[in-house]
């Protein structure tokens, strides 16, 4: 194998974080655009919510198919099709005129798109092309999203209240097209269909057998397997609180929500990019300590941490941006997704080489709990006039969550549990 300066696979690491900084374009949008499209339509919160919410639903559905079509097809070619599939369903929002169609735009044919990317797609160029490393380079890859909300949610922002929303969506779209070149030139499926090995690989790497079937049949195989693995449960509980806390609530709702206290999206929309700049920070701080620190114990912390910024934020909203809203962004962003390496490094230590899959799963509850928190802090929101009770109610499901961490056990007893695996049946 030639030697270079640089292996090959941070090329396709950068490529991949380029990739989804693209696709994360749309991630910005909702709560930029629940304003504009209000006054424009006079579409209530709970049915643009519900949009979200089907997005949420689809893009944690699509994850762990999307796992097994890029084993089956490549990795190159479902992203090419999930970044077209998330910059036609931006395009066409501009020619909306009925809520329905914001339901198939914003909700199907996007959430079909980024669902095939998302996590999942960090996870798998992390396990494919590192050996060493995996958990930094899931951090940085992950911090991809962040990097998105951080470039994108300004400009979506700023556009839809000074140009107007088309303008906001179709800079989305095109933001989305300009990737897919990029993935087409750069992404590679396996080191070894480039005579290479993975980054960090010993001198007696083989390349593991490849996995045959249909990707429908190897996920719902997987998923069969896990779901007898209590340890499943209490990720994918977990990890759907993650989702609820995060995408669900802070995601879509926080920019309406200082709206509510007269703060203008602009400002708002600011403040949550601050949360994507501390987020890329965490997330890669968050890959070097779980290289290093059982994950288990990461999460405990992580969890219990955000319930504390939620059971203070309601009292930290005002018209003005005061300290305390700024510390509270920064700290929330540090842990925003921090969660991510430590959950695919404990899917990977649980179920081995049906790890990514099986995260493909736990990212799908990850994703239920995004579009029920989404769907629900809407509705609260019409039924009361505020956002607090969707905010407390975070932090109580933060609690819950650093317990089903805590009672992973060790790693003694998780390996212990891979150990009584069965092979999953292809």
């Amino acid at each position: 194998m030639t030697r270079t300066r640089i292996h090959p696979a941070w090329f396709v690491a950068v490529t991949a974080f380029v990739a989804l900084v693209g696709a994360a374009g749309f991630r910005a949008a909702p709560g930029a655009l629940f304003v504009p499209l209000h006054d424009e339509f006079g579409w209530s919160t709970s049915i643009m919510s519900l949009a979200v919410s089907i997005n949420l639903l689809l893009y944690g559905l699509t994850a762990p198919f999307a796992a097994a079509l890029m084993d089956k097809f490549g990795i190159r070619k479902v992203t090419t099709v999930a970044l077209l599939m998330v910059s036609l369903g931006s395009g066409l929002t501009v020619f909306m005129t009925e809520s329905f169609q914001l339901l198939i735009t914003w909700g199907v044919l996007i959430g079909l798109g980024t669902g095939s990317m998302a996590m999942v797609f960090a996870a798998t160029i992390a396990n494919r092309w590192f050996i060493e490393r995996r958990g930094l380079v899931m951090g940085i890859l992950t911090a991809g999203g962040a990097t998105g909300q951080l470039v994108f949610l300004p400009i979506v922002a700023a556009l839809a209240e000074n140009v107007g929303w088309r303008t906001a969506s179709l800079v989305i779209a095109g933001a989305a097209l300009l990737v897919v070149p990029l993935v087409i030139r750069f992404i590679g499926d396996f080191p070894e269909d480039r005579s290479l090995s993975p980054y960090g690989a010993p001198a007696d790497w083989a390349p593991p057998l490849r996995e045959t079937g249909g990707a429908a049949k190897r996920a719902t195989d997987a998923l069969r397997a896990a779901a007898r693995v209590p340890a499943f449960w209490a990720l994918a509980a977990a990890f759907a609180i993650c989702g609820a806390t995060t995408n669900g609530l802070v995601g879509i709702h926080f920019i309406p929500s200082a709206h509510d206290h007269g703060m203008d999206q602009t400002t708002a929309a600011s403040l949550l990019a601050v949360v994507g700049i501390f987020d890329i920070a965490g997330t890669v701080a968050s890959g070097w300590f779980t290289d290093r620190y059982d994950p288990r114990l990461l999460l405990v912390g992580y969890y219990a941490f955000r319930g504390v910024g939620l059971v203070l934020l309601p009292t930290l909203l005002s018209s003005s941006v005061r300290p305390s809203i700024v510390a509270f962004v920064v700290i929330y962003g540090l842990d925003w997704v921090a969660t991510v390496p430590p959950t695919v490094a404990l899917c990977r230590e649980i179920f081995g080489d049906q790890g990514t899959i099986v995260f493909g799963w736990v990212f799908a509850s990850h994703q239920f709990g995004a579009a029920a928190a989404a769907l629900v802090a809407g509705v609260i929101r019409d039924q009361t006039g505020s956002y607090s009770l969707a905010w407390f109610g975070g932090a109580g499901l933060c609690a819950v969550a650093a317990v089903l961490s805590w009672i992973l056990g060790s790693s003694r007893k998780r390996a212990a549990v891979r150990e009584s695996l069965t092979v999953v049946p292809m």
